[in-house]
């Protein structure tokens, strides 16, 4: 060749291109996607620093659950690490910082469920256990049953090592403020609040899925009401075959939709992508005056994040470096 260096050139051009896209398609070894519920949200009222302490704590759970998988971890320990970090902030409708009930008391559900063989475990009604997602997992793996309430699943917890804390742990001084607001509002109006939550959907470098939801619930909820995050199918599912799903929003119409599983079985039955299947779902919810959003995660490392509220709280990260958070619509 009568340019000896072009030659040189033109082969390392051509060997860089093959690099970028052997990169671009590199295998998601682990992923993970989390949300912090679902709601009414505005850009004009929520202060800048306040934007930036949500994202703050939403990059440390996202990085407390990459840093599991990526130290080979598995999805179940992924998930439930990561939850509990939402859990301990007085930021996220969980753990700390829940809602109160009309009579001024925290109620706690939780549930996680195992891609793998579809086993599962939920608790409901806690009113005295820390980190209700940790119950979950200690029901799914110690007990024969899915979901234990109240104070049968106290007692379940004593037995299994879990200390009590009083009542008052989980309780500030804004979620007080936003009862009684709630509570004036509703005798003059009969209106209700029907949004919280935090979830994490997780993908192990073994190939298995995980999906676990944490909530207060419903500020001002009467008469011992639970709602979708704890029950199996509504607000939370897991199969390596399909995809992992976590929801946030007016739970009673993710129970009557079934939500969870209905994305799954989309998946399953009709051969959709996880972006159509949870497109579908999304559309159903609204068609039936329901808010609120869905995380949603497959065994090749794609992510869909639904909602058809002004915001989710959202973020994810991947093995290959792709990571985000957002709080808006289109963000």
């Amino acid at each position: 060749m009568r340019y000896p260096h072009l030659k040189k050139s033109l082969l390392a051009f051509f060997l860089m291109g093959l690099s970028l896209t052997a990169l671009s398609r590199e295998k998601i070894r682990h992923a993970l996607v989390i949300h912090g519920g679902a709601g009414v949200m505005s850009e004009t009222t929520m202060t800048p620093d306040m934007r930036n302490e949500y994202k703050r704590v939403l990059r440390i759970a996202l990085h407390t659950g990459d840093s599991v998988l990526a130290s080979g971890g598995t999805c179940l320990d992924a998930v439930e690490k990561t939850i509990m970090v939402l859990e301990d902030s007085p930021l996220f409708n969980a753990g700390k910082g829940a809602v109160f009930n009309h009579d001024g008391i925290c109620e706690l559900d939780a549930s996680l469920m195992y891609g793998k063989d579809r086993s599962a475990g939920a608790v409901a009604g806690i009113k005295d256990i820390k980190n209700p997602i940790s119950l979950a997992r200690t029901v799914m793996e110690k007990s024969e049953h899915v979901l234990l309430t109240g104070a049968g699943a106290s007692a379940f917890a004593v037995e299994h090592g879990f200390k009590k804390v009083p009542n008052s742990y989980f309780q500030t001084e804004n979620r007080y403020k936003q009862l009684q607001e709630l509570q004036n509002k509703e005798r003059e109006a009969g209106i209700n609040d029907k949004h919280g939550t935090v979830g994490c959907v997780a993908l192990d470098q073994y190939g298995n899925l995980a999906a676990g939801t944490s909530t207060g619930g419903m500020t001002n909820k009467k008469y011992g009401r639970i709602g979708d995050s704890p029950i199996i199918g509504a607000g939370t599912w897991a199969d390596n075959q399909t995809c992992g799903i976590s929801c946030t929003g007016h739970g009673e119409y993710y129970i009557r939709l079934g939500f969870a599983r209905d994305i799954a079985a989309m998946m399953e039955y009709r051969g959709w992508n996880l972006e159509t299947a949870c497109d579908e779902e999304i559309g159903k919810l609204t068609k039936m005056g329901g808010t609120g959003g869905v995380i949603a995660l497959d065994k090749e490392g794609n992510i869909s994040m639904k909602f058809n509220t002004s915001g989710m709280f959202r973020g994810y990260i991947r093995s290959d470096g792709t990571q985000y958070v957002g709080i808006f619509s289109g963000e």
